[in-house]
């Protein structure tokens, strides 16, 4: 017999609260931890079956409970993606699925197929019911008909701009939630509906295992000169032509609102928990900031250039962005040197190492609710008390005197060139 857990349910943030939800990624356990301890209002995860991102660390059926129950205790909704479109021997363990992810307490199914949809609706009666960017809403009469089959939610497809959104918000019913992708990695294919993976590396891009090859550097090479490489571009690398820019509209949060939106989502469940913590820091604080009529502050707007990431865009919000052909590189020029697990008021904090840094570096400290500061690095002791110069072990556990008290998991880190020549 079924047992099912009681369930909680947390108030939904809507746009005309005058705020956005906030739903940030967590792939794994570690992202997890930080989006929530950084602002999340929800998060987003998969299990082992049935999801986008089968790169990520996702959670076991052991784990995916734990991971609800994490994240209800500190206020935070979960959605689960459920978002593949399942093949005839897969739909049969779908019932089986759907009905753990009910009695785990997961707060919304993200789900692209219209009969593992009407499953969802069948064996996860507690669970909402929202869209995935895979079914491509860019319509109101797409994003209509989807909730008058049931869903609670449409995750309108990348491509749509703003005026088309606020027509989308008009022409539905106020019930029906709208949220669109504001930060992360972009696709060159519309709505991520590729096959470029499938045929050069039979790795299924529409099955969560995309290989990226509009990443790759592409030459041209004429049919009788073989091993002879000609630039498309006058890059001698090679073109870039498929190549898409991020996206970031950490600048344009009023305007999201205004449209209508009530959910933004920050793509990165195959990114690092570094990235999540802030990214979902630096929305937070903006958001919050919008919300009360506040101008951004430079220093939470500043912090989505401190992760790996491609030149920025606005993405299709305010037209078609144009492609960038100059280069495929990330932008990264911060790394994460350790986590402080615990501080206590002197600013003695025991931390876990990243990467290797020594005595007299300069690194910047920014936590949970806590701005960003910069400090040198005077005094260091490995775990038996021993003064240490250079903490060079990753994982390991050493003492750092720093120049306050920080919350556990703030992120020390250090500027550093690591783009991509």
């Amino acid at each position: 017999m079924r047992q099912t857990v009681r369930r909680w349910r947390r108030p939904t943030l809507l746009a005309d609260m005058g705020t956005l939800e906030l739903l940030s990624p967590a792939g794994d356990a570690e992202q997890l931890k930080m989006s929530v301890l950084y602002g999340a209002d929800a998060v987003y995860l998969a299990g082992t079956d049935f999801g986008m991102r089968s790169f990520a660390g996702n959670f076991s059926p052991e784990a995916l409970p734990k991971a609800v129950t994490f994240a209800h205790d500190h206020g935070v909704k979960v959605h689960v993606t459920v978002n593949t479109m399942p093949r005839n021997d897969e739909v049969a363990r779908l019932p089986e699925y759907l009905e753990r992810l009910d009695d785990a307490g997961v707060d919304a199914l993200i789900l692209a197929d219209l009969g593992a949809f009407t499953l969802a609706g069948r064996y996860a009666p507690h669970c909402q019911r929202h869209i995935s960017t895979q079914q491509s809403v860019a319509n109101y009469e797409c994003a209509q008909a989807w909730y008058d089959l049931g869903a609670s939610r449409v995750v309108l497809a990348r491509e749509v701009s703003l005026p088309e959104i606020r027509t989308i918000r008009e022409k539905t019913s106020r019930e029906l939630e709208l949220e669109t992708f504001g930060h992360g990695a972009m696709c060159v294919s519309y709505s991520g509906r590729c096959l470029l993976s499938n045929y050069m590396t039979g790795r299924d891009s529409n099955r969560g295992a995309c290989a990226q090859p509009c990443r790759y550097k592409y030459a041209l090479m004429e049919e009788k000169r073989p091993g002879e490489y000609f630039p498309i571009f006058e890059d001698e690398k090679g073109s870039y032509i498929l190549n898409s820019r991020d996206m970031c509209m950490i600048d344009h949060l009023g305007e999201l609102m205004d449209a209508g939106v009530d959910c933004i989502k920050l793509e990165g469940r195959a990114k690092s928990g570094y990235y999540a913590a802030i990214v979902t820091g630096a929305y937070r604080h903006c958001i919050d900031a919008v919300s009360a009529g506040l101008p951004l502050d430079a220093r939470w707007r500043d912090e989505v250039e401190h992760v790996s990431h491609r030149v920025y865009s606005t993405g299709f919000y305010f037209g078609y962005p144009g492609q960038y052909t100059q280069d495929s590189r990330y932008i990264r020029q911060w790394q994460i040197a350790a986590i402080v697990e615990e501080c206590d008021p002197s600013g003695l904090a025991r931390c876990s190492l990243r990467n290797k840094f020594r005595l007299g570096d300069t690194l910047e400290a920014v936590g949970p609710d806590m701005p960003p500061f910069e400090f040198t690095v005077e005094s260091m002791t490995d775990g038996d008390g021993a003064p240490l110069e250079e903490p060079r072990t990753p994982q390991s556990v050493f003492f750092l005197q720093l120049p306050k008290q920080v919350p556990p998991c703030s992120i020390l880190r250090r500027s550093v060139e690591l783009s991509g020549k």
